[in-house]
């Protein structure tokens, strides 16, 4: 049973916005990676298919497969980890997470589903998917 991360994604307004700023990243530098401070210590279950699950305004709304967890040392000798990112975003049922630092793991019983395409979720706006989430209607 895989083992996921949940961060909050500062900055990003939306998943469209999230997914240009990638886009730019992996244009630049060749690669979709995330860097942290932490290594996860559970990295061997997270990479049995787990995800990371992006927190953007204050809901769980997209996650993206974790492909691979690189640990490395920066130009200034701080030891830090890659987080390597499948370039896919899977929306996923939006669900409140308060603020917190840095990532935190999510098991896979608590991790939200993927919007449903034949339920036609998946074509609501944003806005009003993280809306009808917080009400709990999705």
């Amino acid at each position: 049973m895989p083992l996921h991360l949940v961060k909050l994604c500062v900055g990003c307004r939306d998943i469209a916005h999230l997914a240009a700023f990638q886009k730019a990243r992996r244009e630049a530098t060749g690669r979709n990676a995330h860097v942290t401070r932490m290594v996860p210590r559970r990295a061997k279950e997270i990479l049995d298919g787990g995800s990371l699950y992006w927190v953007i305004n204050g809901m769980i709304t997209v996650r993206q497969r974790i492909v691979a967890i690189e640990p490395f040392v920066d130009d200034d000798g701080v030891k830090r980890c890659r987080l390597e990112l499948d370039p896919e975003l899977v929306p996923v049922r939006p669900v409140p997470r308060r603020p917190f630092q840095g990532w935190r793991y999510l098991k896979d019983e608590d991790a939200p589903p993927d919007m449903d395409i034949a339920d036609g979720e998946e074509d609501l706006p944003e806005d009003m998917r993280r809306d009808l989430g917080s009400l709990g209607l999705l």
